[in-house]
Parts: C-alpha cells; structure tokens; sequence
C-alpha cells in the first residue's frame, strides 16, 4: 500500500497518473497548500522541501520518496513497468523525464507564475518564459514527427510531460501549429489513467481563473 501526498499540481499528477497506470493500491492525503500544510514539521519528516508530491511505501518498511521523477522511477522499477530496464530503453525514457523535470517544469512554471500569478505584469519576463516554453513545445513536436511515444514505447516520460503541457494555456504557451504534439496529448488524455488521475484529488471549491491565481500567488509567496 502507497500513502500519496498531493495536491492539484501537475507535479502531483505525476505521482497519480503513475499510480493510476500502475493499478497500484494508494491512500491519498490532500494536503491544503494554501494552509501550507506542507510545512508543518511532521510532513518534513517525510519530505525536508516542503513540496509535494511525496509517497509512503508502506509495504517497504515505510520506506519514503519525494520528488515527483523519483517517485515515478521507483514505482516503475517496483512494479517492472513503464520503464524497460535494457540500458538503451532506460536511458530514452531517463532522458525524456529528464527534459520534463529540467526544461518544460521550471520554463513553465515560471511562465505561470508571470503570466497568471504575479499581481504586476513584467512583460520581458513573461515573454522569456513563454517563448522557452514554446520552445521546448517545438522539441517535443519535432520528436513526436516520428515517434508514437517520446521514448520506443509509453513510460513514464509520456506522463511527465503531459502532466505539465496539459496545461499550457494556464501560461499563455500557444500549442497553435505543433500538430504531433497536439496528436500526442490527445491520445495522452484519451488514456483512462490520465484522465483519472488529473482528477485526484478532486477540487474542494471551484474558483473561477482570477480568484484561482490569487490564491496561488498568496501560496507561492510563503
């Protein structure tokens, strides 16, 4: 049994999509980032960043993880699946999540924050970031031109850049031309998985898109 930490972030829809893939038993336990839950001490003992999502292997002697890649890897290497385990097919989906964790997460989660978050707007910051975005957008589609998956077959690659270019719009990112990209999140969003775990944790109050970046922008600041 897994306790999944989470909230409604796509870092933490990697952890659930994953999970969901796997058919893996999991406790959610939502915690209230606004609150900033996740820094009380007793979820630091689990994860010393303060960040979710993070995971308790119950079945493992309460052997803890966090950050969404590892997570992912070692729920891949647990169950044999979603990751090949031959040194070629390793290192195309090791190189993919890689691109996700160090390129298309921080380009667009600052995107987000300038563009949607920040009360004032800094249009050369918010252009920077759009525009890598876009950029690495433009990556992923020139690969996707020739490849059903981003590495021979579905892993967790697929799911961690997904889980962040689902919502490019929430950054102003245009997908407008990027066709294989757009075929790619489709059959992406037609997986019962995925579209089963973007919805868990469910959304306690339904905040309309002003409110919302509000209150992440109060949450983003502590």
């Amino acid at each position: 049994m897994i306790d999944l930490y989470t909230a409604r972030t796509p870092n933490g829809f990697k952890a659930t999509v994953t999970l969901e893939e796997l058919g893996m038993d999991y406790t959610v336990h939502n915690l209230k980032l606004m609150e900033n839950e996740q820094k009380e001490p007793w979820f630091l003992k689990i994860n010393p960043n303060g960040r979710i999502p993070a995971i308790i292997d119950r079945g493992n002697d309460d052997f803890a993880v966090f950050e969404s890649g590892a997570i992912m890897i070692y729920l891949a290497e647990k169950t044999g699946e979603l990751l090949p385990t031959d040194e070629k097919g390793r290192s195309r989906v090791m190189q993919w999540l890689m691109f996700q964790m160090g390129g298309i997460g921080p380009m667009m989660g600052q995107a987000n924050v300038f563009y949607r978050y920040f009360p004032e707007k800094y249009q050369p910051a918010i252009d920077r970031y759009q525009n890598e975005s876009r950029r690495l957008f433009e990556v992923l589609d020139g690969h996707l031109a020739h490849h059903e998956w981003l590495a021979d077959d579905y892993s967790i690659a697929d799911i961690a850049n997904w889980c962040w270019v689902r919502g490019h719009e929430w950054g102003g990112i245009s997908v407008d031309g990027l066709d294989h990209l757009q075929r790619w999140m489709e059959d992406m969003s037609r997986r019962p998985a995925c579209a089963t775990g973007v919805e868990i944790p469910p959304e306690e109050i339904k905040l309309d898109d002003d409110k919302r970046a509000i209150e992440i922008f109060k949450m983003v600041q502590k």
